[in-house]
């Protein structure tokens, strides 16, 4: 394990961009270099001046070309606007436009690259996988072992409205054949793909540096509770509604701190809430610990279709939340405990929900990736 390995790092999400995909590469990425491993990453393209990133981690940076391929204009007017989201799902959909660029791409990026111990590729977006699996033949393996690290499902995805058209299953199974595993962050994600390739699923949870983390060390001096939110939601499935709804017929003075992209899905209510809602941008991952660190308690919901009771799943968000130190209210989008929320509200946190972070510390997880390289492959 102290031997220095070549490793290969390829995923379009990287930082600074803040997701939970970005943070999985870049943390990796990180820590290889930090343990002295020779370090390639290759990312999409991105208006950003990595001088400063490359200066304190030696890492090789390569990004594959600009997109060509033209996106749908986003219109103004209400009915172009409408028609132009309407395109762009259905592009998606059915050929997953705009970033079924990606596969071109990371294939051309990949010609020339060989020698390399691992290969360890990132989706989402799983054009990634199948550019990789394109570029990679019995001639040309570019590294010993390729692991495909899935944050998410595809073809079996069970968030969205409609199921993945049947043709992307030739590309799914062709990136599964050719990779040597399959890493998931949580178990029930197993299930989540064709079973004949079940055995090359290794689960490996998310990893993050907690040394890198500060956290506010005064005390939250409003008479008021302050709680906050952060992150994305999905109407019917992992949805704060009943939540908001709840917040609309309490009384009493409180202060709700949403860091979203969705700004628009919260306007009502921050209307008929009379300011006692804050609605803010997504600012870096760091900052926004030491924010969550300042208010009372932090909120999280669960999809519908979340097994509440498996520990295993811990999505990066709810990591970020145990890190700056604060109670955790989880909510189920089934149905809403309002006993729950009440007791939040008037400081008594005996059922937060806990996280064992150890697990997530990048070490292990850094540690758990390079085992496989000497894994015996199924």
């Amino acid at each position: 394990m102290n031997e220095k390995k070549k490793i290969l790092i390829v995923s379009s999400a990287f930082y600074p961009e803040i997701s939970p995909r970005s943070y999985r590469a870049t943390e990796l990425a990180k820590e290889f270099a930090h343990q002295g491993h020779n370090v390639t990453v290759i990312s999409k393209y991105r208006e950003y001046d990595y001088t400063s990133f490359l200066h304190k981690y030696a890492i090789i940076f390569k990004m594959y070309p600009r997109p060509v391929f033209p996106s749908v204009p986003d219109y103004k007017r209400p009915f172009l606007k409408h028609l132009s989201r309407i395109a762009r799902r259905m592009l998606s959909l059915t050929l997953e436009y705009p970033l079924i660029e990606e596969m071109f791409l990371v294939k051309r990026a990949l010609k020339n690259a060989a020698g390399f111990n691992i290969i360890i590729s990132f989706a989402v977006p799983y054009p990634v996988h199948w550019g990789v699996a394109w570029a990679r033949t019995r001639k040309h393996r570019i590294a010993e072992k390729w692991i495909a690290d899935c944050g998410d499902p595809y073809m079996f995805c069970r968030l969205d409205t409609f199921r993945k058209p049947f043709y992307f299953s030739f590309l799914e199974k062709e990136f599964c054949k050719k990779c040597d595993f399959i890493t998931v962050p949580f178990e029930e994600m197993r299930t989540q793909f064709y079973h004949q390739f079940h055995t090359k699923i290794k689960v490996i949870p998310q990893g993050f540096n907690f040394n890198d983390v500060t956290i506010f060390q005064g005390e939250t001096k409003k008479n008021a509770p302050v709680f906050l939110f952060a992150g994305s939601v999905i109407p019917g499935k992992r949805d704060l509604s009943a939540f908001l709804d709840f917040l609309v017929g309490y009384e009493k003075d409180f202060e709700f701190i949403i860091y979203t992209n969705q700004q628009y899905l919260f306007e009502k209510y921050k209307r008929s809430l009379n300011g006692k809602i804050i609605l803010k941008e997504y600012i870096e991952r760091l900052q926004l610990i030491y924010e969550m660190s300042k208010v009372n308690f932090l909120v999280n919901v669960d999809t519908i279709l979340d097994n509440n009771s498996n520990v295993e799943a811990i999505p990066s968000k709810l990591i970020d939340y145990a890190l700056s130190g604060k109670p955790i209210l989880n909510l189920s989008s089934a149905s809403l405990d309002k006993g729950l929320v009440l007791e939040f509200l008037e400081g008594n946190y005996t059922r937060q929900r806990t996280i064992d972070l150890e697990r997530h510390n990048i070490k292990k997880v850094s540690a758990q990736f390079l085992s496989l390289c000497d894994s015996e492959v199924f």
